[in-house]
Formats: structure tokens, C-alpha cells, sequence
């Protein structure tokens, strides 16, 4: 076994691809601060958290990666399902339910409103879209479908409908009762700033909010007023995780900050100054399918934190692949191709 201080020597990981990929190597997770591979959070967050590096985090999504193979059948690298979809916002899904195809996803359900159907069909042949979410059995519906989903993504596009939102808690109940990981994000994120106590405890769900959805959220369960035009700190983004019992909070903005309240990792890959929309949608169909393999794993540690890391990294990558080339009207539609040639470079792997 190669001791912390040989293993954090080499550079990069792709010098690390010589390691075993099925041995357990728990030991190796952990990193002092003080390390040169160590993001610096504030010392206050140093005291309380252990400060987990970049290099380890994705060592162990890349172990966790499905082997292609011949044999494989559909649907076993990943069947991601999409909760949202409405008359206003249709890329939404789309951009959710296309990154998580193009890193390697089998099969993506959306399931959305019946106007919001026919466009969002219109953008791929890939995706398998469900009329079904303002339908009168809206529940019943989805609920049936939700064994054969791997993980579920909430929020793309969803709105605010009040009808839509009461649907909603009693299908997370349902994917929790099945143990199936969830990924929360945009009016996701909105219906939980009411409705904490329905991820309470759930160590397998992932939060992705920006900064303003970050404030929202602290407000609605901390008390407290966050100032938006600041960056939001660590050690918040910490106590958040903790108060809703660990949950994994992905916290997008200049550097993203991942953290269950236990474990941290701030992500300070170089992205680009673009701010388009539907960013944040093509990292939580990445986020999907990472995390789905990393829960599949039996083997796997640090099953939320990597596979974050993981997702927050490569849009970054992507986000500077497609500036380079688009600049200034750089979209979210041009950042979706460079997904297969980043992902290979970040795990030196199909």
C-alpha cells in the first residue's frame, strides 16, 4: 500500500491510474490541510472539517467508472430519470437529460408537463419524455416508473406551479423508500426552502445551488440573512449541510464548495467568466450519473463528495473548452459536445 505522502507525489490524476481500482483504500481519502493539494478554506471550516483533496476525490469516481464492455445490456451504465418541464422552460430538461447521455448514461426519462412535451422531444431522439407531471394521476404515473430509475434529478425547469409542488413530496417520499439518489436543483431547490424536513438526514442526496439559491436556502432553514452579493462562505455552506443531517451541498459560484458538513472540497478548476443559462443543468446530468455510479460501487467511499467534485471539474472543462472557441455568445447548447473529449482527459478513459 503507498503511503499518503508517495501517493500525493505524483501529479495529476492520471498518474494515478496505475493503482487497483477494486481495492479499498479508505485510508487514503484523508489529507491534512496544510497540504499543497488542499483547497484553503477559512480556518474556522478547517477546525470543524476535514479538507478532502481533488486529486483523491477523483481517484475515486474514476474507480468507480462502468468498464465497457460487450457484454453490458441497455440501461446498465445508467438510467437517470428527470423531474421538471414546463410551457416557459423546456431546455431545462433537456440540457439535464443530454449531459447525463454524453457522460455515459444508458437511457434518460423526463418527466414533465403535457405542453412542455412535444418541445423538449423535438431537441433529441435520445430521451424519453413522460406527458405526465399536470396529468390527474400525475403521482400514480411517475411512481410506477421509478423502480426502473437509478437516479433522479428534480428541478430542471420545473416552475412553481402550486399543483406540481404537491405532487412532489410524495414522489421523493417514494424514491426514498427505493433508496434511489436524488439530485435537487433550481425550482427543486425552491419547493425545499419549505420543505427541509422531507431530505432530512438523507446522505444520498446532492443540493446544487447557486448563490442566490444558496441564501434562500440558509434563510429559510438557518434563520439567518446571507448578503447575495458576497461569496458565501465555507463554513456556512458546512453548517447548512450539517443542520439538514449531512446532506451533500454543492455550492456553485466562482469556486464551488462541496461539503456533507463532515468532509470539504472547493473546486477552483478555471472555468470561464461566461454566465449563460443552462449551465447548471448540464452539471446536475453529469452529477446523475456520476453519483448513480458511484452508489452502484460496492466498494466505493466518499460517494456524494467525489461525485461532485467529479461533475463540478468537468463543467468547468467544458465551460473553458467551449469559451475558447465562442467567447462572448458562448451557450450552453455549444459546451455540450466537448463533454466525451473532457471526460476522457479528466479520467484518461472512454
Amino acid at each position: 500500500m503507498h503511503s499518503i505522502r508517495k501517493l500525493l507525489s505524483f501529479q495529476g490524476i492520471g498518474a494515478l491510474s496505475h493503482l487497483n481500482c477494486t481495492e479499498k483504500k479508505s485510508s487514503l481519502l484523508f489529507v491534512k490541510p496544510t497540504t499543497s493539494y488542499c483547497s484553503p478554506p477559512t480556518q474556522s471550516t478547517i477546525a470543524s472539517m476535514q479538507t478532502l483533496s481533488k486529486e483523491i476525490l477523483l481517484l475515486e469516481m474514476k474507480k468507480s467508472i462502468p468498464i465497457l464492455s460487450n457484454s453490458l445490456h441497455k440501461g446498465e451504465s445508467g438510467r437517470i430519470g428527470v423531474i421538471g418541464g414546463s410551457l416557459e422552460y423546456t431546455g431545462a430538461p433537456y440540457f439535464a437529460a443530454i449531459s447525463a447521455l454524453r457522460v455515459g448514461c444508458d437511457l434518460v426519462h423526463v418527466f414533465c408537463m403535457k405542453e412542455a412535451a412535444p418541445v423538449i422531444k423535438s431537441y433529441s431522439p435520445e430521451l424519453i419524455v413522460h406527458p405526465l407531471l399536470d396529468s390527474s394521476n400525475a403521482l400514480k404515473a411517475i411512481s410506477e416508473w421509478l423502480p426502473r430509475i437509478h437516479a433522479l434529478i428534480i428541478g430542471p425547469g420545473l416552475g412553481r406551479d402550486e399543483a406540481t409542488f404537491k405532487v412532489l413530496g410524495p414522489i421523493i417520499n417514494h424514491a426514498k423508500e427505493l433508496k434511489i439518489p436524488l439530485v435537487i436543483d433550481a425550482d427543486g431547490l425552491f419547493y425545499i426552502n419549505s420543505n427541509h424536513h422531507i431530505i432530512q438526514n438523507c446522505t444520498n442526496v446532492i443540493l446544487t445551488p447557486n448563490t442566490i439559491e444558496f441564501t434562500r436556502l440558509y434563510k429559510a432553514i438557518m434563520g439567518i440573512t446571507i448578503d447575495p452579493s458576497q461569496p458565501v462562505q465555507p463554513e456556512d455552506v458546512g453548517a447548512l449541510a450539517k443542520k439538514l443531517g449531512h446532506v451533500t451541498i454543492l455550492q456553485k459560484a466562482e469556486k464551488d464548495i462541496i461539503t456533507n458538513g463532515i468532509n470539504i472540497n472547493i473546486c477552483e478548476k478555471m472555468g470561464s467568466p461566461r454566465r449563460c443559462g443552462g449551465q447548471g443543468d448540464l452539471m446536475s446530468g453529469m452529477l446523475a450519473t456520476f453519483l448513480y455510479w458511484k452508489t452502484h460501487d460496492q466498494y466505493s467511499h466518499e460517494v456524494t463528495l467525489s461525485a461532485a467534485a467529479a461533475a463540478a471539474h468537468l463543467s468547468r472543462m467544458i465551460n473553458r473548452k467551449a469559451f475558447e472557441i465562442h467567447g462572448r455568445g458562448t451557450l450552453a447548447s455549444d459546451m455540450i459536445p466537448y463533454i466525451p473529449e473532457c471526460f476522457r482527459s479528466l479520467f484518461n478513459q472512454e
